[in-house]
């Protein structure tokens, strides 16, 4: 990809993801330039419904309980 500006080629790339994939690239952008990204329907989180097995989701769940409210203040 010799000689191309850099939008032609990151247009050139775009082409050739999948829909969901350039939808978070447009979303990246949007988030460099200070513009909110676009929101999409809560049914487009539908296919992820049963994915996660009940036993992670309970290991998620005990996590979060567990860590809720506490701070690491070395992490800052």
């Amino acid at each position: 990809m010799e000689n191309l500006t850099t939008i032609q080629e990151i247009s050139q790339r775009l082409k050739v993801l999948p829909l969901e994939q350039q939808r978070q690239v447009l979303d990246f952008i949007l988030e460099l330039s200070g513009e909110p990204p676009k929101q999409y329907p809560g049914k487009n989180l539908l296919q992820f419904v049963g994915t996660i097995s009940k036993e992670d989701l309970e290991i998620m769940k005990q996590t979060i309980e567990e860590g809720c409210g506490q701070v690491d203040e070395s992490e800052w």
